[in-house]
């Protein structure tokens, strides 16, 4: 019997992707004046490089970005706080996201997640989805001072929940710091798919969050 889901944010709940072309596009165009000798697509296709889906924190890209265009108008250190600021006002939510939270709240069904980041920043992105509200447990990374695949951060989240291993799913993108840390601790692992990777063992796989339902269906 599952009584727990617990959930990564970055590329299962938030489309970390679509999320930062709309955050990329829309600072081009606030800081058109210091950035605009730089051509739109470049200056967008260069910090999606950098950022590589979001493993290399952003001052790292900022100083890259000010050093390969010569941006003299603004340091890196403003443009990562433009960057710390506005992100949350372009997130993008994944299909059924609200729509799924709310069935499985209605099952009693209790909602934790786990991601890895900065505190104030995940924090504000999870607001901006407007999902706070549906989780009795949310950890990030920085405030717990451990970060996935690290065993200790599921056990601290099932310990909250007041859930055992066996009767909770994890959900997330990635087939190391997610599905498989969450099966070495006894959880079942759910892959929700992402084109990066290919043929991923999982306890269940979901391209589309409602399909977590049917999932539950044959499990309960």
């Amino acid at each position: 019997m599952i009584k727990a889901v617990l959930f990564d944010l970055d590329g299962t709940l938030l489309d970390r992707d679509e999320s930062v072309k709309r955050f990329i596009d829309n600072q081009y165009d606030r800081l058109h004046r210091i950035v605009g000798h730089i051509p739109r697509e470049t200056y967008i296709k260069r910090f999606i490089e950098l950022d590589q889906r979001g493993y290399v924190w952003k001052d790292k890209v900022y100083q890259q970005l000010v050093e390969e265009f010569q941006i003299t108008e603004m340091t890196w250190e403003e443009l990562l706080q433009d960057y710390l600021s506005e992100f949350k006002n372009n997130c993008v939510p994944f299909p059924n996201l609200i729509s799924t939270l709310d069935k499985l709240k209605s099952r009693d069904i209790r909602l934790g997640m786990i991601t890895n980041g900065r505190g104030q920043f995940q924090l504000d992105n999870i607001k901006a989805l407007g999902i706070e509200k549906y989780f009795d447990t949310i950890l990030i990374s920085e405030w717990e001072g451990i970060k996935k695949p690290d065993p200790e951060i599921f056990k601290r989240a099932l310990k909250q929940l007041k859930i055992a291993a066996h009767q909770s799913i994890f959900v997330g993108d990635h087939p190391e710091n997610d599905v498989k840390a969450a099966q070495n601790v006894g959880m079942k692992g759910i892959w929700k798919k992402d084109p990066q990777w290919e043929s991923i063992e999982a306890d269940y796989i979901v391209d589309d969050l409602a399909e977590l339902l049917l999932f539950l269906n044959k499990e309960n």
